[in-house]
This record gives C-alpha cells, structure tokens and sequence, in this order.
C-alpha cells in the first residue's frame, strides 16, 4: 500500500479512539470539548486574552486533531499493564470540565480588561452540552475605556526632582515630549502602562547614582470623579527611609570612589588591566549606574578567557561613595579537542577527521586562537577511464579573534562602548580527485558587533582574499568537458582554471523571536579593476585583466531573507519565510565563481528536491557527473510556508508547503530553458509539499524532512509537471536530514 494511503485509516482510527475518551470521565462529569473567547463588542480583540483561560481544552497536532487524548484513550484502566502505562505517558490525560476554575477564568478576565482601562467590563459564561462533552463559551463586554484627564508629579525629594526635570528637558532636545515616554494627558488609562512608568522612572534614577532606590517608592493615586470614562492621575515619589522605622530622609545619591580587579578563583589573573578596564562600564569619580553595572556583566562575558563574573560595592563609612572590587574567573586556558566522522556522498563511503587546538588567551588579552587539522578519504566508485578513483583532502585553517575593534582612527571611548569583535583568519586546502586537483587559499579580516537592545547583529568582510590554484586535470576530463568542441562547458570550464577573488561585504541580522531578517551584500573585484587600468595588468586569451598571470574575479552580489513566526499557542506555530538572492558576474567575469552561485533542493530549500536537482528555470539534468555544476545559478527564489506543532516527549511535527526556483541571468548555452524572463519565470516556479519529523533536545535540533513534488518546472509530460495530481513515490519523493530548523 502506497504510504499516502495509510493516513486516512490512521485519521479514523484516532477519531474513533478520540471518542472513548469519555470513559475517562466520571460521572456527572463533562469531557471539555473547546474553549472559545469571543467579544461581545466590535473592534476589540478577545484573542489576547485566552491566556487568562486557566482550564484550557486538550491540545491538537496542528491545531485540528486531538492525537494525545486520542493516544490516552487507546489504554485501558489497568495501570499494572506496561501498555496502560506507556499510552499514559506519551499521551495526554483528558480535561474534565471544572466549574471553579471557570469561575476563577471569568474574574481573571474581567480584571484583566480592568487593567487595560475597561473599568466596568462584564464577562458571560455559556456552556454547551452534548452527551458527556462540553463546550465553553466566554463573552466579553469591555464596555468604555477611561482615558487620562491630567497628569501630575508630586515628588517629595528635590534632587530627585531636579535630576528628573534635567533627563526631561535632555529628552525632549532629542524630539520627545512629556518626560521622556511616560505617561501622557490623552494616553488610555491601563495598568501596565503605570508600572511602566515607574520601571521607567526607577531605570532613570538607579541609573543616576541613587543606588539604593527601587520602584516601591513610586504610588500613583487615580481619580475618575470629576469627568465620565476621564481619570485624573497623580504620581506620588516619596522620600526615602532605611526601614520602616526610620525617618523620611532625601534619596541618597552614591558616587563610584575606585574600581579594583582580583582574581575569582585561585592562581594570579591572567588578563591585561587595560583589557579589564576596556571591559568596565562603569566609571571612577561617575554616579553608580545599574545600566552601566550590567553592561560591564555583558562585556566581561564576551571575553573568551572569562568564566564568570562577580561585580561587589561596599559602601564607604559616613559617606555616598562606593567603592567596587570586581572578582574574575579565568577560563582554562587551552584545549585541545578531537572529532571523527563518516561521509556518505552520493553513496561513496568515506572518513574524516578533525584535531582542533584553541587557546583562549593568547597574549592575555582574551584573544583566541584557534587551529584546525582535518584529513578525509572517500573511495569514490563508478567513474570509468581515471587512474586514480579515491578523494583526499587536507586542510589547515587558524582564526585570531581579538575582543575588541582593531582599526586605526577609532576613539577609545567608541571601541570601550562598541561590543565588537575583530577576527584573522588564513585557511589552505588540499584536495585530490581522480578528475582533478585543487588547492585553495584564503585570508580574511573581519569585524562583527551587535546592538544587543535593537536584537541587531552586523558583519564587515573588510578584506576576503581567495585563491584558486589548479595544478592538475586528468586528460580524460578536460577531453570530455572542456577542450571538446562538441561538449564544451564554458561555465564549468571557468570553474576550472586558476582564479583569484578579493571581495568586500557587509552583513546584517535582526531577530526579535518573531520577526527575523538577514541582509547581506559583497562585491569583488572593483578594486583590482580600478589598479589594473591604471598599473595596465596584463590580459588573458580571453580578454580578463591578470594579477601575477591569475584572472580574478568581479561581481557584485545582494541576499536577503525574512522569517515571521505567528505562534497560535504553546503548541502550534505558523512560519513564513521568503528568501531572494541575485548574483551579478561583470567587468572582468562573465560567469560566478562556483562558490558564489545558487542551487536549489535540499533540506533548507524547495524540500521535493535534493541538493542542486532543481534548476535553473526548467532546465534538466542530462549528466550526473556535471549537473552539480549545471544546476547552479545567479538568482535564487524561495518560498515556504511550514505550521509546526508539539508531538509528545521531545518529538515535533511540521507539514510544510515551499516553492522556488533559481535561474541565469545571461543565456548559457549549456543551461537551455534556464535563464530568467519576467513573461516565463512565474511558470518555472517549483512547488513541493510534505511532513516533517524533529526531535528537539534544546541545544539542537536533529530534523526529518520528507518532501514531495507537487508542480515540476523541468517535465517531458503533463503527469510529470502536475505530479501534485500524478504522484509517483520513486519519482517524487525526497528525504533530508539536517540539524536546526530549516529557517
């Protein structure tokens, strides 16, 4: 039986078990069926408040089947038999309806509409019976909302006052109004917003020397009698007292006296003072500031060498002054690790090795370096005519990683506030296949920092050097691939000579746990086609400017990606993701370094694929041995849509729907049907539909995709192209297994 066929009597099975879960119920008891919340009134959204729901319905896989009630309800009563006990577990017990909580639910909301400003909300309750299931039904009426009338301060200490009045008149030089964003004449009257406020208001003052202030000082006094639905509001800050017994006093102001560093554990700190002071937020002869104090934490838990922490003040007697011992934990210094691991490519065995070396201390800066040593071996089998059919590869790469901006003209009050790091890296690659051998050079220097509150992280490629040296090809291959007149491949054969790329690029990402963006654009090439007019570089046969006789390359090159994560509850999620990249080869290239173009298929891609099967356009693979070079492209398109839900234990299920495609951007005479037109691209664009399998252990994530064609832009027949409706498993059907999520 096909396995498409098996999900129809499974659904049934699960609906009829779904069913005798009643038998779980006692007596006079009701199986809770659903719980709604709905509004009463137009425009205001009853959704928001589910959460307040404290008895909520048994959950479903992908918010419509109730597989782990249905689970529970395949056991029988007998608890001393070990399939009872398993179905138990796995499964989900059913709710039976409870009217106290109900009741406890109904006041719940109703306060909660009271907090937004809905001073004289209603709830309904209405239940729906139908044998021994219930369905409950909850209706809110939020009726008016009050609104502030006027807002006023009634600060008792007047260097608190002042302190206040000056941040205020800061704020509004920058272009806000009020006091900074707090609470306004005008703005609705909720109680979130009034414990914003004195969150707010305490940030400002613990951030201006009074150490010992907390939000408990701050009341707020509400009168809604002078006006209907308008409330008069008063802020009351009031002194300070050392306990309850003590009498009311100004607000102490603390200054910092000195900063000391000692050593958290045993042995002698070895780190830089000057590494440490970098690392200080806070200032000597400043007010304390717990911002300050808190990013000095982060900034010491940035630097590699560090294992934690400790920031203490001791108050100096009969007087404000503090004074700060900071105690650091250093890291071991080296460690040395090794890691094995099997290939499988395309069915040729194989084995690798790793050995890595990092030294989180280098000069006792917290720099890191690292070194890695990896060798792999793969018997390659099928290929006819070639001497030597194994793949060896070699490679050396070294990272230095400085915690800090390494560039000249920089401010030393820029680099101590920026969270950046600087990284070197020089990396050689050997490999040898029976077709060919390669080696690769490559050295970068690069920049990353984040601006933790925005949730932005950035990346700057200020030089990316790569090096591509040939040193030999089989007769075979360049007879069969590249010297023919009959077979030549002018994309592939580019990606077999010497080539020399030197690029810049800027990077960006955002991720709020909602929303999330990836930017990234690079260019290559400008700089060295801007010398050789001027220093006249030599040019090849084919007419490229040469660097030490090596052409290099030039293109420019643009990515970006957005993820929306809609969550239905703590069970279901909806991800949406669209993804664009485009490749332009110019000047000095008239075709993409292999490394830089797209592919599509794969785990992370259109998913009823493999790796590099889609593509480009309608374009068909006719030679497995060279398709990895075909199926490229310089545009790339990609669409998906995937709910995800909790299974039980550690498991989650997905069904997803993709679509994409990538495409040329010129008319390569060896990618027929490949190039982009804006009358035919929409008609090339591959769907693939599928579920999803993932085991999720927190610190990753192991993912089983199973994908199937749905619409195929490179057909030879109508069956073919519309396989959503003509589906053949061997023909359709694609499984990946990867770590992480797919986006």
């Amino acid at each position: 039986m096909k396995p498409q066929r098996l999900l129809f009597p499974i659904l049934i099975a699960c609906l009829l078990a779904s069913c005798s879960a009643t038998k779980f119920v006692p007596e006079e008891k009701y199986l809770l069926e659903s719980v709604q919340v709905k509004s009463g009134e137009k425009g205001f959204d009853a959704s928001s408040l589910a959460p307040y729901i404290r008895q909520k319905a048994n959950s479903k896989w992908f918010s419509v089947f109730k597989i782990p009630m249905a689970t529970y309800a395949l056991s029988g009563r007998d608890s001393t038999k070990w399939i009872n006990r398993t179905l138990h577990r796995i499964g989900e017990k059913p709710v039976v309806y409870d009217s106290v909580q109900a009741r406890l639910s109904v006041e719940d909301l109703r306060q909660a509409m009271v907090n937004q400003g809905y001073m004289h909300a209603v709830v309904d309750l209405r239940t729906k019976v139908k044998g021994k299931k219930l369905k409950a039904i909850y209706t809110l009426h939020p009726g008016k909302p009050y609104f502030i009338d006027r807002m006023s301060y009634n600060i008792e200490d007047s260097a608190v006052a002042q302190v206040l009045l000056n941040y205020q008149k800061s704020q509004m030089a920058k272009g806000s109004k009020g006091m900074g964003d707090g609470l306004r004449s005008g703005d609705r009257f909720v109680v979130s917003r009034l414990n914003d406020e004195r969150k707010r208001i305490t940030t400002i003052l613990l951030d201006s020397g009074f150490y010992k202030f907390h939000k408990d000082y701050i009341l707020f006094d509400a009168d809604s009698s002078s006006k209907d639905n308008q409330v008069n509001l008063t802020l009351h800050l009031l002194k300070y007292r050392e306990n309850n017994n003590s009498p009311a006093t100004n607000h102490p102001r603390y200054f910092i006296r000195f900063i000391d560093y000692h050593q958290g554990g045993e042995g002698p700190l070895h780190l830089h003072r000057s590494v440490m002071e970098n690392a200080t937020m806070l200032t000597e002869g400043a007010p304390f500031s717990a911002s300050d104090l808190q990013a000095t934490y982060n900034k010491f838990a940035r630097l590699q060498a560090v294992r934690y922490t400790n920031i203490r003040f001791a108050e100096v007697p009969d007087t404000t002054l503090l004074d700060c011992d900071i105690l650091v934990s250093t890291q071991k210094p080296s460690t040395i690790s090794f890691q094995p691991e099997g290939t499988n490519t395309a069915g040729d065995l194989g084995a690798a090795a790793s050995l890595t070396y990092v030294n989180r201390n280098l000069f006792r800066g917290s720099e890191q370096l690292s070194l890695q040593f990896r060798g792999a071996f793969e018997a390659i089998t099928g290929l006819e005519g070639y001497h030597d059919e194994d793949y060896e590869e070699y490679s050396v790469e070294a990272k230095l990683t400085f915690p800090r901006f390494m560039a000249p003209f920089l401010s030393r009050s820029f680099c101590k506030r920026s969270n950046a790091t600087s990284e070197l890296a020089v990396a050689w690659d050997l490999q040898n296949r029976p077709e060919f051998h390669r080696r690769v050079f490559s050295a970068a220097w690069r920049y990353r920092w984040s601006d933790t509150p925005r949730h932005l992280n950035f990346r700057l490629d200020a030089l990316d050097l790569n090096y591509v040296y040939m040193p030999w090809i089989s007769e075979k291959f360049k007879h069969d691939y590249l010297d023919s007149v009959s077979n030549r491949n002018a994309i592939l054969r580019y990606n077999y000579e010497d080539l020399f790329i030197m690029k810049i690029g800027f990077g960006l990402t955002y991720n709020n746990g909602v929303d999330a963006i990836r930017a990234n654009v690079e260019t290559a090439g400008n700089l060295l086609s801007g010398i050789s007019r001027v220093a006249g570089f030599k040019t090849n046969s084919s007419g490229q400017h040469t660097l030490f006789n090596i052409a290099f390359a030039q293109y420019a090159k643009f990515d970006f990606d957005y993820t929306r994560l809609i969550q239905f509850d703590s069970h279901n999620a909806l991800a949406l993701h669209g993804g664009f990249g485009i490749a332009i080869p110019y000047g000095n290239s008239s075709v993409l370094p292999f490394e830089k173009r797209y592919f599509s298929g794969g785990a992370n891609s259109v998913r009823g694929w493999g790796v590099r099967q889609l593509g480009p356009g309608k374009f068909r693979g006719t030679d497995g041995r060279i398709d990895f070079i075909n199926q490229t492209g310089d545009m790339k398109l990609d669409l998906n849509m995937e709910y995800r839900t909790f299974l039980f234990w550690k498991f989650n299920g997905a069904v997803f729907v993709d679509a994409g495609n990538i495409w040329t951007l010129r008319n390569y005479q060896e990618q027929p049907g490949g190039q982009f037109k804006f009358n035919e691209f929409y008609k090339q664009i591959a769907v693939a539909y599928g579920l999803g399998l993932r085991l999720n252990f927190d610190y990753f994530i192991l993912r089983f995709d199973m994908g199937m064609k749905a619409v195929n832009p490179a057909y030879t027949n109508q069956r073919e192209h519309w396989a959503l409706f003509n589906p053949v498993f061997s023909r359709d059907f694609s499984f990946h297994f990867a770590v992480g999520m797919p986006f």
